[in-house]
């Protein structure tokens, strides 16, 4: 029968967005029913987490109180809008100390473990893999054990941003995957062992990408809201949704996107209210 694992991300959940909060519940009473042996979910699971004062704590409250509330045995990794973007990228909250502690009051460390039949699960922290913050080489030191550890067990990554958009070897500085350097540094741990897949979320556009360069890698839907072409390029499907996947014990993998019509389909460039007007993509 396998292991099932429900792969949820992009919640964005906040009492100021209710619209949000009813797509996760819709989520919430399907999952419920599918019952699936864990949640996990790969960031931002809150929407203004990373904002300076009470709101950002409150969101992770609220999150926290919601992810809670599935009923199910969950586990979670941060996105940008938990913990601050990598201050590489720019912008006026970069990943920090102070962010970073904040999430652990609510959920623990930014990484998280799980042996499963067969299977080591690993959740990382990618939005601080490229600082100097004394998390980020712990965790460092964290995936090293625990891919080591492994045995003859296969490994998964859970992760909020994908490793890349097109190709490992890409050197462009980019929102929406980790940036060159952590991508080296992680890929030379990671090209030592049998990962069969990593899974990520933040781009909002689903597609299981197959292997890159001997790297699987799956991008799971947003539940939140999508980002419009006028906003934002296509390069998967925009639909509302989550992955499924089964690992089975002698190492099988199988992966399936689901989309849900019962989350209804939210385009942040029409919701300036949430995270300001949407930069409009240049016309070719």
């Amino acid at each position: 029968m396998g292991f099932h694992i429900a792969q949820i991300s992009d919640t964005h959940l906040s009492a100021l967005h209710p619209g949000f909060t009813a797509n996760f519940e819709a989520l919430a009473a399907h999952l419920l029913e599918q019952a699936p042996d864990l949640v996990v979910h790969t960031g931002d699971v809150s929407a203004h987490g990373e904002q300076p004062g009470p709101q950002g704590q409150e969101d992770l409250a609220y999150a926290r109180r919601a992810m809670d509330g599935l009923g199910l045995d969950w586990v979670a990794v941060p996105g940008n809008h938990d913990v601050g973007n990598d201050p590489a990228c720019g912008g006026d909250t970069p990943a920090d100390a102070g962010r970073v502690a904040r999430w652990e009051m609510e959920f623990e460390a930014g990484h998280f473990l799980r042996d499963v039949p067969g299977w080591r699960l690993i959740g990382l922290n990618t939005l601080i893999t490229g600082t100097d913050l004394p998390q980020a080489e712990a965790q460092f030191a964290f995936l090293e054990e625990a891919l080591a550890g492994a045995g003859p067990r296969r490994v998964a990554i859970f992760q909020h941003k994908p490793l890349c958009e097109v190709t490992l070897a890409e050197s462009g500085m980019t929102y929406w995957s980790v940036l060159p350097g952590a991508r080296r540094r992680l890929l030379s741990l990671l090209r030592q062992h049998d990962v069969a897949f990593i899974a990520s979320g933040h781009v909002h556009q689903a597609q299981d990408r197959g292997e890159v360069e001997g790297l699987r890698q799956i991008w799971a839907p947003a539940v939140a809201f999508f980002v419009g072409d006028s906003w934002q390029e296509r390069m998967g499907d925009k639909r509302l949704g989550y992955v499924e996947h089964v690992l089975h014990e002698d190492g099988r993998h199988e992966a399936r996107i689901v989309h849900l019509p019962a989350l209804q389909p939210h385009d942040i460039g029409l919701m300036p209210h949430v995270y300001g007007p949407q930069r409009p993509v240049a016309a070719e």
